[in-house]
């Protein structure tokens, strides 16, 4: 199989290298924005990586049998309508649009073309969090009643980056309402959402924040928190609780975790604490790629369609709503501006 790949940045390269070390993947073309970058990429991975002279090379006719997209947010609605158009089985990185019309948008070429689009919410592919998913679908917590979720960033991203991000609960905390969703089954029902500034003015400049809290109540009763923060001094701290009536269970809780135990007699500080999402999250992105190329060559069922971002956005898109106005929001309210735009028929 000939995959183009679209974005030689820093998760692109690494994105890239995985696929390119698949024995199922005979070429990878990558394409980017600047050619010198995507050559830089190329050489830097060697083997079956070679590098596109432009990002329209990728879409020529005949030229790849897959496409993924790891470009900047703000091109990934431009590139997933240019996969289907193009007739190419495509995976690209969360989110699938800046905004819910574009994501609509998208999505209905999708469907228009037939295609297969898989989103990229690599967290559905690590151990703990499948481990927990089991946990709650086999009964072995009992009734689960409780969920807690947090993503905190060891430091802030440039400041560029922030006012074409979506904000931190379009850019950081979709995650979470993914995963949140993935775990337990359940679709949140209402949303209450507080964020703060506690460092850097250009988030507060963007009109974003650097530090948030949700409440979730989920659509059989169950409450979820899910915070987040650009600033954790410790690391890169991504962590679950799924609390139940038998038992509960915790993701992320491993010699790496940066946390440092407050208890006389509990863990100290860790040797080597996860400093970057590719340190948290090299092996279940490796499989997320793997799947995907499976899921292109038509011998798997695609794990996570363009509609599960779609899902995941809502929530964030009624965080959004909630912190602007002070008030819970429900996801029916969230539905209805869908409706209004048509939804995906």
């Amino acid at each position: 199989m000939r995959v183009g790949f679209l974005g030689a940045g820093r998760i692109g390269v690494f994105h890239a290298e995985a696929l390119a070390a698949l024995p199922a993947v005979d070429e990878v073309l990558i394409g980017d924005a600047d050619p010198h970058r995507a050559a830089a990429a190329a050489g830097k991975i060697g083997g079956r990586a070679r590098a596109a002279a432009s990002v329209d090379e990728v879409f020529a006719p005949g030229a790849v049998d897959a496409v993924a997209i790891a470009t900047s947010t703000s091109t990934h609605e431009e590139l997933i309508v240019r996969a289907a158009r193009a007739g190419l089985p495509a995976y690209c990185e969360k989110p699938v649009a800046l905004g819910l019309e574009a994501t609509l948008g998208a999505l209905r070429e999708v469907r228009r073309a037939g295609t297969t689009l898989q989103m990229g919410f690599q967290r559905r592919f690590d151990a703990g969090y499948t481990r927990a998913r089991q946990l709650v679908r086999d009964g072995s917590l009992g009734t689960v009643h409780t969920v807690r979720a947090l993503t905190s960033d060891a430091a802030p991203p440039p400041a560029e980056y922030i006012p074409t991000s979506g904000g931190l609960y379009r850019d950081c905390l979709i995650h979470d309402f993914d995963v949140i969703r993935w775990v337990t089954g359940r679709e949140a029902a209402s949303v209450y959402a507080v964020g703060a500034n506690r460092g850097a003015d250009f988030f507060r400049e963007a009109g974003d924040v650097d530090t948030a809290a949700v409440v979730l109540t989920l659509d059989d009763g169950t409450l979820a928190t899910a915070t987040a923060t650009r600033y954790n001094g410790a690391g890169y701290d991504v962590r679950m609780e799924v609390a139940g009536t038998r038992d509960q269970v915790g993701v992320g809780l491993d010699a790496q975790m940066p946390m440092t135990s407050a208890e006389p007699n509990g863990p100290g500080v860790p040797e080597h604490p996860y400093q970057t999402f590719l340190d948290r999250f090299n092996d279940a992105y490796r499989a997320e790629l793997a799947t995907f190329v499976e899921v292109a060559a038509g011998r798997q069922q695609n794990p996570c369609a363009g509609e599960e971002a779609l899902a995941a956005l809502l929530v964030a898109e009624a965080a959004e709503l909630s912190r602007a106005e002070g008030r819970a929001v429900t996801l029916d309210e969230i539905h209805d501006r869908v409706a209004a735009l048509g939804g995906l028929d």
